[in-house]
């Protein structure tokens, strides 16, 4: 009996943030077509957030994409040279980079870097009241916090990703032209690269960055600000936040990829 119903209430418990999560999710969408929600305060939040997510991560981005441009792009092309495929290099690398490594692998640096960065930042303004002092200013947290930090983070996972796919793509035809292996024209690595994109692996791309990216600022700003003001929670909402989105990013990638493949 407890067993039961030790079952149904984490049930119930997750069914409501998931609710929570989804609500959140919908005021932030409304807010973004309301023109008193982009204040100068607020355009400044998501500029450093921006700054903080996005342009502070750059180089880490980039190491990662030079990482996967030599084991993905130049494998595939001395592989693939091998058995006398190489025309199936381009599709091969949309497949692998465009479609699935570049999103996912950025969603879980920004979830790793950003993402508890911004529940501890929050969980410790809950705690010292901050939240607080905020809204008696009339500063509504939704719009200064929660928006902002959500805006900031879904289009720093855009940009990020388009940084990752042409890095990658980048380092292993260099790298390919130093092991002298695949073409050595760069026109025609692009071309057989740009060839086999069509219109919804751009979609999917778009939706494998924007979706996470907001939920992942959204779950973040939720998490860190529905602690109750004990500082011996704010570990414990980064945890639950880490998760919950990746948990989120997963989801929708394996969704997106099973849409985009009927």
């Amino acid at each position: 009996m407890w067993l039961i119903s030790s079952t149904g209430a984490d049930f119930i418990a997750r069914l409501r943030t998931l609710f929570r999560t989804a609500a959140v999710s919908w005021a932030v969408l409304r807010l973004i077509t309301k023109r008193e929600a982009w204040p100068r305060t607020v355009r400044e939040q998501i500029g450093k957030q921006i700054f903080f997510t996005g342009y502070d991560a750059l180089g880490l981005t980039l190491l990662i994409a030079a990482g996967v441009g030599v084991s993905v792009v130049a494998q595939g092309q001395v592989w693939l040279a091998r058995f006398g495929q190489s025309d199936m290099l381009g599709p091969l690398l949309v497949a692998v980079i465009f479609r699935e490594a570049a999103p996912l692998l950025v969603g879980f640096l920004v979830i790793a870097r950003s993402g508890t960065a911004i529940v501890t930042e929050l969980a410790t303004m809950q705690v010292h009241g901050q939240i607080r002092a905020l809204d008696i200013q009339g500063v509504d947290p939704m719009i200064y916090l929660v928006l902002s930090r959500t805006i900031g983070t879904t289009i720093s996972v855009v940009c990020l990703s388009v940084f990752f796919i042409s890095m990658a793509l980048a380092v292993g035809f260099l790298f390919g032209l130093a092991m002298e292996v695949g073409t050595r024209d760069a026109i025609v690595f692009i071309e057989s690269v740009l060839k086999p994109i069509q219109l919804r692996d751009i979609l999917s791309l778009l939706a494998k960055t924007i979706l996470p990216g907001l939920l992942t600022g959204v779950i973040c700003c939720v998490e860190g600000l529905s602690i109750k003001g004990l500082a011996t929670e704010v570990p414990q909402a980064a945890t639950r936040a880490v998760v919950r989105s990746i948990a989120a990013l997963l989801v929708i990638s394996a969704v997106v990829s099973l849409l985009a493949s009927i």
